[in-house]
């Protein structure tokens, strides 16, 4: 296997240094940890003079920021790959840390690992203004997930500094942000290595002074029981959105359990109950893998009547992709058209519950703040539990408003201004 996150002779400065005073095209995929690092590495240019190209023919070198979580995903990395080799060519993200004899076999780039761009970081530390920040709090995580590759590529947890992580909230703050997400490969683990926990980080987050407001990036359940009082908590305050993203992967323990995630459909069910007990009208995301090695019928049925027992406002769906170094399932996987078939019955069934949910909504006005500008006279809005609600009107990020939910979108709402 090859995971080196220490990097080699091209894991240095000399590596920025080489894109010095240059037009930088950048192509960045996957999680938001990937674009939060993209935004560094961009922070980290502007100190060498570099200058950001909107596309790879303005450019004079190329980077992309790789993701590999999906057997689809590293076939397009690699053709992406090819196709911008004219140019000089740099690659990052997880890739580089788990198949470099992949990244190899088609180019031959320089490496520049994940971990060189977060030291670099460190030494610049500017944020750049706008709508929405994101703030890396760990890197690495402490499951066994059996199908997961990115555990492989990024490592045991290392939580960073909170003076660290409060600090560039603070930047963020100080620039006009608005909109601040906490990102790590599982944020509920936070701290679990330093002696502290993500309650605890919360609440020092929330006593800074500002027009702000925090969202909690991806929770692995099997972490979250270990705070779940303590983190309901710590989210009472206005400064949390009242949401959280919750992977649960399958309605079946039998699949649960040969997936490794370490909790059961009930204990998820448990945590569900806490948090809309507490904020009725917390937003739920979720997270499913159709087609995973031995899901009888009966196993994904189990998974759609979850997502019609607890009704989330965002489910993920991702057909199984056997990864290297993960678990020894090829001889049971399924034929991509099973997948394929799950992956839409699914989808469609979800889509069908947010019309649920989103259809007494109509007609409603809501308080909300913008949180992106997303083109010229176009905005995103956010409500204190995340609903998105897209206006007609040239608004500045922060700005708070009052807004008629007119049509559903099912993944966020057009809305009005009240005169």
């Amino acid at each position: 296997m090859e995971e080196n996150r220490s990097g080699d002779p091209t894991d240095t400065m000399d590596v920025f240094a080489a894109l010095a005073q240059k037009r930088v095209y950048i192509e960045t995929y996957g999680c938001s940890y990937n674009f939060g690092d993209t935004a560094n590495l961009v922070e980290v240019l502007k100190h060498y003079g570099s200058t950001r190209a909107d596309s790879p023919d303005e450019a004079d070198a190329v980077i992309v920021n790789t993701c590999t979580v999906v057997g689809p995903t590293e076939r397009r990395m690699l053709r992406r790959l090819v196709a911008l080799q004219e140019k000089p060519l740099f690659v990052t993200g997880c890739m580089p840390l788990v198949q470099r004899e992949a990244i190899l076999s088609v180019c031959t780039p320089v490496i520049i690992f994940p971990d060189a761009i977060r030291e670099a970081y460190r030494r610049v530390k500017t944020v750049a203004p706008g709508g929405v920040g994101i703030v890396q709090i760990a890197q690495g995580c402490l499951g066994r997930c059996t199908y997961c590759i990115t555990r492989r590529a990024r490592g045991s947890l290392e939580s960073f500094p909170e003076e660290e992580i409060r600090e560039k909230v603070r930047a963020f703050v100080d620039a006009g942000v608005y909109e601040i997400q906490l990102t790590a490969q599982d944020v509920s683990a936070y701290g679990r290595d330093t002696g502290t926990d993500l309650p605890s980080l919360l609440s020092t987050l929330s006593d800074l002074q500002g027009n702000y407001r925090i969202r909690i990036g991806m929770m692995n359940p099997a972490t979250v029981l270990t705070v779940l009082e303590d983190l309901l908590d710590a989210c009472a305050g206005d400064r949390i959105f009242r949401f959280v993203h919750l992977p649960v992967q399958s309605g079946s323990d039998r699949i649960l359990e040969q997936m490794g995630r370490g909790y059961t459909v009930q204990e998820f069910e448990e945590i569900v109950s806490a948090f809309r007990r507490r904020y009725p009208d917390i937003s739920i995301a979720t997270d499913f893998i159709v087609g995973f090695p031995g899901e009888t019928d009966d196993d994904f049925s189990r998974s759609l009547a979850f997502i019609g027992q607890t009704k989330p406002a965002k489910v993920n769906v991702t057909r199984y992709s056997r990864r290297p170094f993960t678990g020894p399932f090829a001889d049971k996987d399924f034929p991509d058209s099973v997948k394929k078939d799950r992956s839409r019955t699914m989808n469609a069934y979800a889509e069908e519950q947010y019309s649920t949910v989103n259809r007494p909504l109509l007609g409603t006005t809501v308080a909300c703040v913008v949180t992106e500008k997303l083109r010229p006279g176009s905005v995103m809005a956010r409500t204190a539990s995340y609903k998105g609600i897209v206006v007609q009107k040239d608004l500045p990020v922060g700005a708070a408003a009052e807004v008629v939910l007119k049509k559903d979108r099912k993944y966020f709402f057009m809305g009005e201004l009240v005169a």
